[in-house]
């Protein structure tokens, strides 16, 4: 087909949301009225990938929450963020990223385990990330009273930029703070541990001064025969 490649083009510029590989098939077939082999629609998208990874374009292909998207290239985020500092108003409260990151690493997950771990309620942060689409809600839980799970959606997926769920960061690449004071002691270091004194008492034979006594050297025995060779 001619122009297959700007039709896909197209569609994936056209969505909101990151667009599958089988629903840009579906959408094509549905439009042409035929059939379309996949391999000649993933030729196409590669054609576009390539296309796009010239310095000529400031965004690129980019295949996301299992679909394909056009993002900005990571040369230009200090643009953009600048613009989304003067353009966004509302942003999320400190309780309301905690929640999510809960979310995130621990889903499926009830309100109850977000709230053991955060150790405050978290009802109006989980009703913010609901309203704003970046949670959902993944079913019921087996135990007792059979409370609500909640997981990441697909927009949690497009806001963070992540292909899947592998991709969020692994709790070793997070970073200590480099504006601590001081060198962090070894575990092995002793501690001081302060000795109460008492007054000190003179030695007596029934308290005896505890004085640490050298070892005398053992008695040598001598054998009558070694009487003899002496003598």
């Amino acid at each position: 087909m001619e122009r297959l490649a700007q039709h896909i083009e197209a569609l994936v510029f056209a969505s909101s949301s990151p667009i599958s590989f089988q629903e840009i098939i579906d959408c094509l077939e549905a439009t042409f009225d035929t059939e379309f082999n996949e391999e000649d629609v993933e030729k196409a998208i590669d054609d576009i990938e390539k296309r796009f990874e010239s310095d000529d374009f400031s965004f690129e292909l980019v295949k996301i929450a299992g679909g394909y998207g056009f993002l900005t290239k990571s040369a230009y985020f200090s643009t953009i963020g600048t613009h989304l500092k003067l353009t966004t108003r509302k942003r999320l409260s400190k309780s309301a990223l905690e929640t999510l990151s809960i979310i995130a690493y621990k889903q499926p997950v009830t309100k109850t385990e977000m709230e053991n771990i955060r150790g405050v309620g978290c009802d109006y942060a989980l009703q913010k990330l609901l309203e704003k689409e970046l949670v959902s809600i993944a079913g019921r839980s087996e135990g007792p009273g059979r409370p609500l799970l909640y997981g990441t959606s697909e927009k949690f997926m497009d806001y963070f930029g992540l292909k899947t769920l592998e991709d969020l960061p692994k709790p070793k690449d997070f970073q200590m703070p480099d504006n601590t004071i001081g060198e962090q002691a070894p575990l092995e270091e002793a501690v001081p541990v302060p000795v109460e004194h008492t007054p000190e008492t003179p030695p007596s034979e029934s308290n005896p001064s505890p004085e640490i006594v050298e070892a005398q050297p053992a008695p040598i025995v001598i054998s009558e025969n070694d009487k003899t060779e002496e003598e």
